[in-house]
């Protein structure tokens, strides 16, 4: 094992002010955010707003702050848009749970939390990969290089294998 791993490196990550959530509160309370969802993976899905990925999303931020206070009706936070942190290794694009993450892999969002549930762990990701329209006719999912937001593992972390459940180190490149 290396002696000298990388790791999580916050000063150098540009974190932005968003509005957060499916919606407004007005529409559905269940569209506010709590600070259950700090650590979590989330995309742009509206104007100046966020909301969490799903498995296999591609990853453009992950929630570093929350306030109690709404604005414009929508909860509102702090996204980590770039940067380095730790996440959980969950294998495969095409098949979650299983197979092993490299370094060098650019991942996706992984097996997801719950809204309202708290991380118990780094967030997962899985490694990105090709899959077509003849083996996945209802997904497009793009791969590695032609990801528009691009996370690439640059550590597999103690463990050193990658292997699901393995706390590893992504950044953003691109």
């Amino acid at each position: 094992m290396a002696k000298f791993l990388m790791t999580e490196l916050v000063d150098l990550a540009k974190v932005i002010t968003a509005r957060l959530g499916a919606g407004t509160r007005t529409a559905s309370a269940a569209n506010l955010m709590s600070d259950k969802e700090v650590g979590k993976f989330v995309k742009l899905v509206g104007e100046s707003r966020y909301n969490l990925c799903a498995a296999g999303d591609e990853i453009e931020g992950r929630i570093a702050a929350w306030q109690s206070a709404t604005l414009d009706d929508y909860s509102i936070g702090s996204v980590m848009v770039n940067g380095r942190f730790q996440v959980t290794a969950d294998g495969l694009q095409a098949t979650p749970g299983t197979g092993t993450i490299a370094l060098g892999d650019y991942v996706v969002c992984g097996t997801v939390v719950a809204k309202d549930t708290a991380l118990t762990a780094p967030a997962k990701v899985c490694k990105a990969t090709a899959l077509s329209f003849a083996t996945t006719p209802a997904v497009n999912f793009p791969a590695g290089s032609n990801l528009r937001f691009q996370w690439r593992v640059i550590s597999l972390g103690s463990a050193g294998t990658g292997a699901v459940g393995t706390t590893i180190v992504i950044e953003r490149v691109g």
